[in-house]
């Protein structure tokens, strides 16, 4: 694969457009996340008085774990962002709602990050926080958005709890919806969990695909569209326009890491590669080595969104997931045996690289880039 993707005539003529110029400055939010957490910390001593406590080391990681005896209970909430601003403009050019699609978006991004601690799903709650009370008399847009989170919940084997629906006005515009989901899980056995503590030299990473953008990096994407010749309907591909690929669903990973388990595979630790791109692989507190030597196909959506946005590789891979949207690291023995089975649940999959020793770092050899430890600072 070739290091970098040459604008196009357009492309070049424009001026390069980063995420922080499309109003998303992660230098900005991680060090409220890092004064969260520490303060979070702290109140960890209050599940004492219910002969409970924390798993510490899931501090920091994308679920938090508590123990409660028998087994582990994992819990994580997580929202959309601003996926449901494209539904909406391509409802208005299309005459149809996406809202089934950006349901699931909204599920995954609560459940692709449970799993990555061992957990099982167990119980999502919606919460979906309009504009206004009108937004709810769109009723094939409402029927989309409910159908849309209950086949997500069956495929990820979740049971709906409940959840809130709020009319905001005054704080989320007139028109608009802020879509959010919350995920309770079981990690059962105990030696499910899995936060880190079996990572180490000789493991195998293996990613599995993407189906284009998912939930992150819409900001840039939404920014973006104001320089295509076409806006939205702009063809990525034949047949495919660019906002009708950025709706495609994230993939829900759940079925994959259930059916690992079945087959007697745990996984050493995970990543859900989401915001921060290809960065996610040093999310581990360890200082370790990620060595990649074969990449996923990236979208069309992907690759066009590098190009016309005017990112080398390495802007792209530290800001879009480019074709990986979920990160094994498993035993060496392990690898082949767990690329099967992902495949079998119908998600893409590849034993991308390994684990070593060494300074912390992540070295892509197909595109000579490497993130050092600086690169991603979310404790």
């Amino acid at each position: 694969m070739s290091a970098a993707v040459p604008p196009s005539s357009a492309g070049a003529a424009a001026a390069s457009l980063s995420y922080e110029q499309a109003g998303v400055d992660y230098a900005r939010i991680d060090p409220l996340k890092v004064s969260a957490q520490r303060a979070a910390a702290a109140t960890a001593t209050q599940l004492r008085a219910h002969g409970f406590s924390e798993v510490a080391a899931s501090r920091g990681e994308s679920a938090y774990v508590v123990d409660v005896g028998p087994f582990y209970l994992a819990s994580i909430v997580e929202c959309l962002g601003s996926k449901a601003i494209v539904a909406d403009e391509m409802a208005a050019l299309t005459g149809r709602s996406w809202y089934d699609a950006i349901a699931q978006d909204t599920i995954a991004m609560a459940v692709n990050d449970l799993i990555t601690v061992g957990a099982t799903p167990l119980v999502v709650q919606a919460y979906w926080a309009a504009g206004g009370s009108d937004w709810f008399a769109d009723a094939a847009r409402a029927k989309a958005l409910v159908e849309g989170w209950q086949r997500a919940c069956e495929r990820c084997g979740v049971a709906w709890g409940g959840g809130e629906t709020p009319a905001l006005a005054g704080i989320v515009e007139p028109g608009r919806i802020d879509l959010a989901a919350s995920c309770t899980g079981i990690v059962s056995p105990k030696e499910r969990l899995s936060v880190g503590d079996r990572l180490g030299p000789g493991d195998a990473i293996v990613l599995l695909d993407s189906s284009g953008i998912h939930a992150n990096g819409l900001s840039l994407a939404r920014k973006l569209v104001e320089r295509l010749p076409q806006g939205w309907l702009t063809e990525v591909a034949p047949g495919l326009s660019y906002g009708a690929a950025l709706l495609a669903p994230t993939v829900l990973y759940s079925p994959v890491t259930e059916a690992l388990w079945k087959a007697g595979i745990a996984p050493h630790y995970c990543a859900n590669i989401t915001g921060h791109g290809w960065r996610k692989l040093l999310r581990h507190e360890k200082a370790l080595s990620y060595r990649i030597h074969a990449l996923p196909p990236v979208p069309p959506v992907l690759r066009f969104i590098q190009e016309h946005a005017g990112h080398d590789d390495r802007e792209a891979y530290s800001t879009l997931n480019m074709g990986a949207g979920f990160a094994l690291f498993v035993a060496a023995p392990d690898a082949e045996r767990s690329v099967e089975i992902a495949q079998a649940q119908g998600v893409g999959a590849r034993i991308a690289g390994r684990v070593e020793a060494g300074a912390k770092e992540l070295v892509i050899e197909p595109l000579s880039l490497r993130f050092g430890d600086e690169s991603l600072q979310l404790r």
